[in-house]
């Protein structure tokens, strides 16, 4: 049987489905005004009960930061911004009877926690983000981690662990070099951050006695089908960014189409074969597979919901969608905005005015795009970017633009006081703790 919740009360019920970066900044600014003054009811639904920055996925993989120490427990973070969090999965829509459908919820074992679930809105805002897309590549879902969520990151780093320990191990009884060949499909902004971090942490399990593997043997291959790494950056920031993976080693390949990949390698047109024990594919995003025509929604070829210039889907305006699972295209212009961090966060603050326009019955502000520009870390203490679209800039500089980045995510949820807080707390972390996760 499906239940379904409801409320009691008459206030107008805004509901968010995706507790990204976007969907949680939303919660948080409508929860601490519309919630907070009783004038609406703010719940937001993810089928996770903790948050983690998207952009820290990769030094989640690398082992470099600790997920555990970074994440946000959504249903504290509720209790405290005068929002409502409910666990569960969105399969579908009613858009007759203004129900969200959530899946059965299960535990980690599989018994069933919850029956299928349907929650009322007025207001529905899908942010559910975006999935890595394959593009049907044979072998690529059985033989490649994909650095979506937290969980896969967090396998990915079990696994990278697990190879040092045991050519530490094999070490014993072997005198024979150990080696290490990593490969990575795509050499957008992840790609290129995972690469750079997982050379700083070839280098730091030497400092633990994780020694068995030389820095030197472990093969880092980054793959591009386009002409550059980096494609949708300035040319004059490809070539920097080129030019210091170069340094570090990693073998870069661009303009190589993968064809297939089995258990131990990647295959690539031109009949190239590269040895790989472990392979990430960072290549292209989709919206989620089920949002394809969901409830007879518009959506485009990649699954992301049409909308126009006040974010809310083409046939229906109760439904908004935002982030990386919408698909706005400005007036005059060919394509779409951009899938990244700060366009979610421009939107998200789009939306809060326009909820409480909408209460208020008055017309819904248009969304402009406004790009700040785009910053990509090579590793602890290296970053390139370009600065609205006019100022190139790497090293150090770039770097601390880059982690302010995080610290401004931090802000729009708790503050500039407790995210002070965070910052000195992972300060002392950083300098009484290892500076990678060996377990």
């Amino acid at each position: 049987m499906s239940q379904t919740i409801t409320s009691s009360d008459q206030l107008h019920r805004i509901v968010i489905v995706g507790g990204g970066a976007g969907g949680l900044e939303l919660a948080t600014r409508l929860g601490r005004s519309l919630g907070k003054s009783k004038k609406a009811q703010i719940i937001l639904i993810d089928a996770s009960l903790t948050h983690i920055w998207k952009p820290l996925l990769h030094e989640v993989a690398a082992g470099t930061i600790n997920s555990y120490e970074d994440e946000l427990n959504y249903f504290a973070h509720a209790s405290k911004h005068y929002f409502e969090f409910h666990l569960g999965r969105m399969s579908n829509i009613n858009r007759a009877q203004k129900q969200v459908i959530l899946e059965p919820l299960s535990d980690g074992e599989g018994h069933e926690i919850a029956p299928q679930r349907s929650i009322r809105y007025d207001t529905l805002v899908v942010a559910i983000g975006s999935t890595s897309n394959d593009f049907g590549t044979a072998g690529a879902k059985d033989n490649c981690i994909f650095l979506d969520a937290r969980p896969q990151a967090d396998r990915f780093q079990r696994e990278f662990l697990s190879l040092y320990l045991q050519a530490q191990a094999r070490s014993l009884s072997d005198n024979a070099a150990q080696h290490l060949n990593i490969a990575i499909i795509g050499a957008g902004a992840t790609g290129v951050e995972l690469a750079g971090e997982l050379h700083h942490a070839t280098h730091e399990f030497i400092r633990y006695g994780l020694n068995s593997i030389n820095p030197r043997n472990v093969n880092i291959s980054l793959i591009e089908a386009a002409d550059r790494i980096l494609p949708g950056l300035p040319p004059e920031v490809s070539a920097a960014a080129h030019q210091q993976l170069q340094k570090f080693g990693i073998n870069i390949l661009t303009s190589r189409r993968v064809t297939a990949i089995t258990g131990n390698s990647v295959e690539c047109d031109g009949d190239i074969s590269i040895p790989a024990n472990l392979k990430v594919w960072s290549a292209g995003i989709k919206a989620p597979d089920f949002l394809k025509d969901i409830a007879g929604l518009e959506s485009n070829r990649i699954n992301q919901l049409v909308v126009g210039a006040t974010l809310q889907t083409t046939r229906d305006p109760d439904i908004f969608a935002m982030g990386d699972c919408a698909c706005y295209i400005p007036q005059g212009e060919n394509r779409p905005v951009p899938p990244r961090a700060q366009v979610a966060n421009q939107q998200s603050i789009l939306l809060a005015k326009s909820m409480k326009a909408r209460l208020n019955g008055q017309p819904l502000p248009a969304f402009s795009f406004s790009d700040k520009g785009s910053l990509v870390s090579l590793s602890q203490t290296n970053s390139v970017g370009n600065l609205m679209g006019k100022i190139n800039v790497q090293g150090f500089v770039a770097r601390m633009m880059y982690v302010s980045l995080y610290r401004m995510h931090q802000m729009a949820l708790h503050g500039v006081f407790k995210t002070v807080v965070l910052m000195s707390k992972d300060i002392l972390a950083r300098t009484s703790g290892p500076k990678l996760k060996l377990h």
